[in-house]
C-alpha cells in the first residue's frame, strides 16, 4: 500500500512539473489537476488548504466518533401467523474511535445485521441503545458524518471514474464550495486510493478491487467520520483484498472510525485489523483487539492450535465445531460483549459515557432544526441527476439505441402487412386491428423494458439515498424526466412510418390526435412498469407484467365488444387505458369521416364505407376524443403518483 501511494504521490509530482504532458493528450486538459491550475497560485494555496482542513482526509480529534451499543435485539417477522425470530440477542460493544474493526463471525452469525443496526440501515425491530461520544444517537444527524458502503460496488457502469466523482461531489458537497476545490478534492481522492490513472475507464470495465477503491472514494467526498463497508473483500484475490485493507487502515489512522465485516479472512490479513467482534447466533463471543484474541480464548481454556490462524479457529468455534458447551463459555466469558479489558487500553474506555463529547455536525442541527439531511437543494439534486441520466442515457445500448431501431423497424413491419389499409373501406377491420396492434406495441415493449431495467437501478438508489447524495423525490423526478425526450423520439418515429406506410387520413389535425394518443399510451405504460418494477424483481416483474396486460387488453375491447361484457365486469373497461386509447385512436381516424372510397380487388360491397356504420358495431363514438386525451392524462398523472409511493415504501421497507 505504501508503495501504491509513494507511486501515485511521484506520478502528480511529475504531472505538476511537466504541466499535465502524460495526461493532456488523453483527457483534453480536463482533468482535476488541470481545472485546479485555472485559479491564481496564491489562491489556489488558499484553497487546497481550505480543502485540507473542511474536506480533506483527516479529521481533527474534537471530530472523531466513538460508538457505544448497549442490549442490542434485532426481531424480525416470519410471514403471516408464524410469529417472530430474534437475529441479535441483547449484545454490546465499544467501537473506538481512529480504529479498524472487524465483525467475524460464520453465515448466519448476524455480521451485516449489526451492521445495519449500527448504520442506521435498519430501524424497525431494533431495541436497544446506541450512543456517540456518550451521547444517545440522534440517526438524521448521524447519517450526515457516517457513510455505508454495500457489499456488492453499486456503480454506474457507463460513467467514467471523474465523471462518478465529479457527480458526488456536485451532489455531498455545498453548492457554495467552488469547482477547483471539488476537482482538489476529488484528485487528493483518487491520488490516494490508486485510481487517478484510471480517470477515463468506465466503472463497468474496472476490475475489482478497482471498483471497491471507487466505491470508498465516492463516499469520502464528503470526509465522513464514520465509515460502515459490509464484506468489503468479497469477490477479491488475496493482493486486491491487502490493498483495500490497508487502504482502510491507512483512513482509519486519519481518524476515521471504521466497521466492517469480514467472512473469513487469512492469517495476513486479519493482523491489519485494529479490533475485532466475534459473533455467533446473534450473540457477542469477544471483542477487543486483534493481538489480544489468543489470549482471550487461553483464558477460556481454548487455546488456538499452533500454526493454526485464528480467525478460522474462532469461526471454528463460533460454528460450534468444538460443541455447544464451548459457545457458553465463550458468551459468558464476554459477557456477551459488556467486558472491555482485552482492549489495548481497556482503562481509557470504562467512562465512555461520561464524556458527553458531541459531534460538531451533531451540535449544528440541534441548533439549526431547519437543516436538512443533504447537501444540497432539491433543485441542484434534480440537475446533476439529469445531466447524469442524459450522460447515461446517451451511452446506453438498450435503453436509447436499441429502443429507436426496435421502434422503427416494428413500424416497417406492420406498415408492410397493414399497407394502404387506412384509406380503403374494405379494410376497416383489417385497420382497425392494426390499431389494437399499435396500441399493444406501445404497451408491451414501453412497460416491459422498465420493468426489467428500473430494478437494477434500486441497489443504486438504495445505497445513494442513504447516503444522503440525494432526496428521493429528485431522484423520482430526474428518472422520469429523463425518459421524456427518448420516449417521444421513438413514438414520432415509430408514428410517421405506420401512419404513412399504413395510408392514414393526411389530415395535420388527425395526424396530431393520433400522435397525442400514441404519446400518452407510452408514458402510462411506463408507469405501470415503474409501479411493477418498483416493487417486484426482474424475475416476477416479467411474469406479472404480461399478466396485467391481458385483462386491460380484453377490457379495451380486444376479442369481445365491449357490449358483450358481462355486467359485472363493465368496470373494467373503465379502468383500461387500452380502451380510452382505441377509442382515442378510432374517433382520431374514423370520427366525423366521409364515405370510404372501395379500393379493395374484387370487392363488390364494402360493409363499412360509412364509418359510422363500423363505429356503431363497435360500440363507440367518434366525438370522445377528448373526453379520452383527459382519462388518458388523469390515469397517467394516477399510475405516477403511484409509482413514486410504492418506490417510497419499497425503500422504507428495506429498513
Amino acid at each position: 500500500m505504501e508503495v501504491l501511494m509513494h507511486e501515485a504521490s511521484d506520478r502528480r509530482e511529475i504531472d505538476d512539473s511537466t504541466n499535465s504532458t502524460v495526461y493532456n493528450g488523453s483527457f483534453n486538459n480536463n482533468t482535476p489537476s488541470a481545472i485546479a491550475k485555472q485559479k491564481p497560485p496564491k489562491e489556489q494555496d488558499e484553497d487546497t488548504q481550505i480543502s485540507s482542513t473542511s474536506y480533506g482526509s483527516k479529521i481533527s480529534d474534537k471530530n472523531t466518533v466513538d460508538i457505544i451499543f448497549e442490549d442490542i435485539s434485532y426481531t424480525v417477522s416470519l410471514g403471516f401467523r408464524k410469529g417472530r425470530k430474534e437475529i441479535l440477542h441483547g449484545i454490546n460493544g465499544r467501537l473506538p474511535a481512529k480504529q479498524l474493526i472487524a465483525l467475524v463471525g460464520p453465515s448466519g452469525a448476524g455480521k451485516s445485521t449489526l451492521l445495519d443496526v449500527l448504520s442506521g440501515f435498519r430501524e424497525t425491530g431494533v431495541d436497544g441503545a446506541i450512543y456517540i461520544n456518550g451521547r444517545l444517537r440522534q440517526l438524521n444527524s448521524f447519517r450526515k458524518y457516517s457513510a455505508y458502503i454495500t457489499q456488492d460496488d453499486r456503480l454506474e457502469p457507463l460513467l467514467t471514474v471523474i465523471e462518478s466523482m465529479r457527480v458526488a461531489a456536485d451532489l455531498k458537497l455545498p453548492t457554495k464550495t467552488p469547482r477547483y476545490q471539488k476537482e482538489t478534492i476529488i484528485e487528493d481522492i483518487l491520488t490516494t486510493l490508486g485510481l487517478y490513472e484510471h480517470l477515463n475507464t468506465r466503472a463497468g470495465r474496472l476490475s475489482g478491487g478497482q471498483k471497491k477503491r471507487l466505491s470508498i472514494a465516492l463516499e469520502l467526498v464528503n470526509n465522513p467520520t464514520v465509515m460502515f463497508l459490509d464484506e468489503p473483500t468479497t469477490g477479491l484475490d488475496s493482493s486486491s483484498c491487502m490493498q483495500v485493507v490497508n487502504l482502510l487502515k491507512v483512513l482509519a489512522r486519519q481518524g476515521r472510525t471504521i466497521i466492517c465485516t469480514i467472512h473469513q479472512p487469512s492469517a495476513s490479513l486479519f493482523q491489519l485489523f485494529d479490533q475485532v467482534y466475534v459473533l455467533s447466533r446473534g450473540n457477542c463471543l469477544y471483542q477487543g483487539a486483534t493481538n489480544k484474541l489468543i489470549p482471550y480464548l487461553e483464558s477460556m481454556k481454548l487455546p488456538c492450535p499452533m500454526y493454526h490462524n485464528p480467525a478460522d479457529y474462532v469461526i471454528e468455534l463460533a460454528c460450534g465445531e468444538y460443541g455447544e458447551d464451548k459457545l457458553e463459555t465463550l458468551i459468558n466469558g464476554a459477557q456477551n460483549g459488556r467486558i472491555l479489558r482485552w482492549f489495548d487500553n481497556p482503562q481509557t474506555l470504562k467512562d465512555a459515557k461520561g464524556l458527553r463529547a458531541m459531534h460538531p455536525l451533531e451540535s449544528k442541527q440541534k441548533g439549526d432544526s431547519g437543516s436538512g439531511l443533504h447537501a444540497t437543494p432539491v433543485f441542484h439534486q434534480i440537475k446533476v441527476l439529469l445531466k447524469r441520466g442524459f450522460m447515461i442515457c446517451k451511452r446506453d445500448q438498450t435503453l436509447t439505441h436499441l429502443r429507436i431501431v426496435v421502434n422503427v423497424m416494428v413500424g416497417l413491419m406492420l406498415g408492410s402487412v397493414f399497407l394502404q389499409a387506412g384509406d380503403d373501406g374494405g379494410r376497416v377491420l383489417d385497420n382497425y386491428n392494426l390499431l389494437f396492434a399499435i396500441l399493444i406495441h406501445h404497451m408491451m415493449t414501453t412497460m416491459m423494458l422498465t420493468v426489467v431495467t428500473f430494478p437494477m437501478q434500486m441497489g443504486i438508489l438504495v445505497k445513494e439515498h442513504f447516503n444522503r447524495w440525494y432526496s428521493l423525490k429528485a431522484f423520482y423526478t430526474s428518472v422520469t424526466i429523463v425518459d421524456i425526450p427518448i420516449s417521444i423520439l421513438s413514438c414520432v418515429l415509430f408514428t410517421i412510418v405506420i401512419y404513412f406506410m399504413s395510408s392514414q387520413p393526411l389530415e395535420l389535425t388527425r395526424f396530431l390526435m393520433f400522435l397525442a394518443i400514441s404519446i400518452l399510451t407510452v408514458f402510462i405504460s411506463q408507469g405501470v412498469g415503474l409501479m411493477i418494477g418498483a416493487v417486484l424483481n426482474v424475475v416476477n416483474g416479467t411474469f406479472v407484467g404480461p399478466t396485467i396486460a391481458v385483462p386491460i387488453m380484453m377490457f379495451a375491447g380486444f376479442g369481445v365488444s365491449l357490449r358483450d361484457l358481462p355486467v359485472y365486469l363493465k368496470w373494467g373497461s373503465y379502468i383500461s387505458y387500452l380502451r380510452y386509447g382505441l377509442e382515442g385512436y378510432v374517433g382520431a381516424i374514423y370520427g366525423e369521416r366521409g364515405v370510404l372510397p372501395c379500393t379493395s380487388k374484387g370487392a363488390i360491397y364494402c360493409h363499412y364505407r360509412y364509418p359510422n356504420k363500423f363505429l356503431t358495431d363497435i360500440s363507440m363514438r367518434g366525438d370522445q376524443f377528448w373526453n379520452d386525451a383527459i382519462a388518458l392524462c388523469a390515469i397517467l398523472v394516477l399510475t405516477r403518483f403511484c409509482a413514486y409511493l410504492l418506490l417510497k415504501g419499497k425503500i422504507c421497507s428495506l429498513r
